[in-house]
């Protein structure tokens, strides 16, 4: 078996998938890691770790990185989950096309169940809020069920 087969390659040895797994995990956690800090972690070279990274990449198990923010700091603390619902059930789903503009909307589900859509939304006041809900209804035909945030312990784990 070649050294290169990985969890980036299906049928790799398990120990290149622990190292794999390991660098995920890794890259996951802090996406500025340097390749000296990861190869120092799985105790492999910087250039086998970059060659591992660059796998990991072109097989799609990293799709990019990115800062994360504090909503708080940016004067957004509140957050809540909007379930939405067609006001009629023949009218298009086309909801996330109609929704995508309001950069309020961090995120769009589709979901099983009554609703058909649950957003995760960060404003600055619940006057925000009661606009943001007023422009989803307009925008969408929707009914909306709100739920909002009073802490979040966790958010945003890697899944592995």
């Amino acid at each position: 078996m070649s050294s290169s087969n990985s969890a980036a390659e299906p049928g790799g040895s398990p120990a290149a998938q622990d190292v794999d797994r390991e660098l995920l995990s890794a890259l996951a956690r802090d996406g500025r890691a340097s390749f000296t800090d990861l190869a120092d972690r799985v105790g492999l070279s910087v250039s086998a770790v970059h060659q591992r990274v660059r796998r990991l990449e072109q097989r799609g198990l990293i799709t990019g990185y990115a800062a994360q923010l504090d909503a708080k700091a940016l004067g957004l603390p509140l957050t809540a989950f909007v379930s939405i619902t067609p006001i009629e059930a023949a009218q298009p789903d086309d909801a996330p096309a109609r929704l995508a503009h309001l950069s309020a909307i961090e995120a769009c589900h589709s979901v099983a169940g009554v609703e058909s859509y649950i957003l995760k939304v960060r404003v600055a006041s619940p006057d925000a809020l009661e606009a943001l809900l007023h422009e989803i209804r307009s925008a969408a035909n929707v009914t909306t069920r709100t739920t909002v945030v009073l802490s979040t312990f966790y958010e945003d784990r890697p899944p592995v």
